[in-house]
This record gives structure tokens, C-alpha cells and sequence, in this order.
């Protein structure tokens, strides 16, 4: 059996470059990553303070995040966000519901964070934190925060305290509002 010879080329009935075998015409599709991840906080329905992870690896290490990451395969979304809360802040949460939905084309992400809360106290750095720690609302270091899509997320958190989440916030990136960062960034 040959090996595979992939290349860069439009096959018939796509309308973009795939990665096309030029032997037996397999296609090797490339598509978006899914994160997922959570705002957690010591209540329900977003009451009390948040969860955030001081990240030890890179992207932006030693800056603050939420608890998220690349979803595995064989889990759902919900499982996903509970894994990475245990793999990084040793919580286990209670997912209440989607909170918001990311797009971030041009790292080739879909984020999809939730409002959680702390299914039992306890938490800790795992092995992707330095630090872990709740913050009330007017302690977030906001300047320390590693990515655009966590200001986001928060502020989105903030504005649905106590309420009913409806439908999730739907973002693209370059348009987070208050993000602190210029437009297309």
C-alpha cells in the first residue's frame, strides 16, 4: 500500500484548499479546536466569588484564567469543563449552562465556557497552575488576565449573576466588549 501523498489542491465539490491525498483522494480535514472551560464561583447561579488559575505553562504563563482546554475525545462539553476543572484547579463543579460561545477564527478555536459553581469545597493547583484562588468581583486582576476571551467571560458572568442564563453569549474575536484590547486582536 502506498503512503500517503497529501497535498494542498481544491477537490472536486469543496469550495477551499484540503489537505487531499493525491493517491486515493482521501481528504484529511482540518478543522477548529473546541475548548472548553467554566466560570466557576462559590454559588449558584453566579453568586459569590470566582475561581481563577494562575496558568505554569504557555501560552501567557504566570498570568490568570479560567479553568478550560482542549476538549477530548469520547467526552461531552459538560464533562469536558468538569475534567479541566479538576485538571487544573482540583475542583469538582457543577455545570449550570452554557454561558457564552467564542470564535475565534484565527487560531482556529470554538470556546464554549460555562456558569459552574463548586459541587463541594476544596480546591488546589494542578499540575498546569501555580496558583488558584477565589476573587470577589472588585479584586479580579483584571491587568493579569490572559486572554481576551476571560475578560469577556467574566464580565458576561458579572452581568448574569443571579439570573437565568438564556441563550449564550455569542462572540467572535477582535469584538469581545471590554476586553481592554484593540479591535481585531
Amino acid at each position: 500500500m502506498p503512503e500517503p501523498n497529501f497535498q494542498r489542491i481544491i477537490p472536486e465539490g469543496e469550495d477551499r484548499e484540503r489537505l487531499t491525498c493525491a493517491e486515493c483522494g482521501f481528504i484529511a480535514y482540518e478543522n477548529p479546536k473546541i475548548v472548553v472551560g467554566s466560570v466557576v464561583s462559590e454559588g449558584v447561579a453566579g453568586e459569590g466569588r470566582v475561581l481563577l488559575c494562575r496558568r505554569a505553562i504557555q501560552p501567557r504563563m504566570d498570568f490568570w484564567t479560567l479553568p478550560a482546554g482542549y476538549m477530548e475525545l469520547g467526552e461531552t462539553v459538560e464533562d469536558g469543563a468538569r475534567r479541566e476543572a479538576w485538571e487544573e484547579a482540583q475542583a469538582r463543579i457543577a455545570p449550570e449552562g452554557v454561558l457564552a460561545l467564542y470564535s475565534i477564527p484565527r487560531i482556529g478555536q470554538v470556546q464554549v465556557i460555562f456558569r459552574a459553581s463548586l459541587a463541594e469545597p476544596g480546591f488546589a493547583a494542578g499540575p498546569e497552575s501555580l496558583e488558584v484562588r477565589l476573587f470577589a468581583w472588585e479584586d479580579i486582576p483584571w491587568e493579569e488576565l490572559a486572554f481576551p476571551t476571560v475578560h469577556a467571560a467574566l464580565r458576561r458572568w458579572h452581568a448574569m449573576r443571579g439570573q437565568a442564563l438564556g441563550a449564550p453569549a455569542l462572540e467572535t474575536a477582535g469584538r469581545f466588549p471590554g476586553a481592554g484590547l484593540p479591535q481585531g486582536v
